[in-house]
């Protein structure tokens, strides 16, 4: 019989809890870390290139004047999409969430409008009287396009991720 210490013998085997512990720990810190990489994407998408005056310096909302072409990321001309562009890891489903929020009651469907196309409400102003009306708006894609930018580099993520 092969004289083996209880203590000895435990080290032997997978601690079932500890993987699953590493695993969850893993999971989140990975998709985490896409969650922020995706948003990133998506924000810089729609901004210019960085005005350079120094270290650190931030891009800026563009200033272009008009719309963007259908299908391409849209201009955020006061920055309220950019800025509104959150992720979130779920425990539950294990699985990150990455979009951006609904802005305000008027264009309370902007943000999905904008990804998919649609119609949604706008405010004119005729004679001093603002007015809602229906508009159709061609899809002018920036999460899709984040998304399929960063996918590629999941897996890089994934490796030598899991550590008990």
């Amino acid at each position: 019989m092969i004289g083996f210490k209880l203590d000895q013998a435990k080290k032997m085997f997978f601690d079932a809890p500890a993987i699953m512990r590493a695993v969850d720990a893993a999971t989140r810190k990975v998709l985490s870390r896409f969650g922020a990489f995706v948003r990133t994407a998506a924000q810089s998408s729609m901004l210019r290139h960085p005005v350079r005056k120094g270290f650190g310096a931030k891009s800026k909302v563009s200033d272009r004047a008009g719309v963007s072409k259908p299908g391409e990321p849209p201009f955020p001309h006061t920055g309220l999409l950019v800025k509104n562009i959150y992720f979130g890891y779920d425990r539950a489903q294990r699985s990150v969430v990455i979009g951006a929020t609904r802005l305000n009651a008027q264009s309370m469907n902007a943000p999905e409008v904008l990804e998919y196309g649609g119609t949604s409400q706008i405010v004119t102003r005729r004679k001093g009287k603002r007015t809602m009306v229906p508009a159709k708006i061609a899809a002018r894609p920036f999460m899709h396009p984040a998304l399929g930018t960063e996918l590629p580099k999941l897996p890089a993520m994934w490796r030598d991720s899991v550590k008990p």
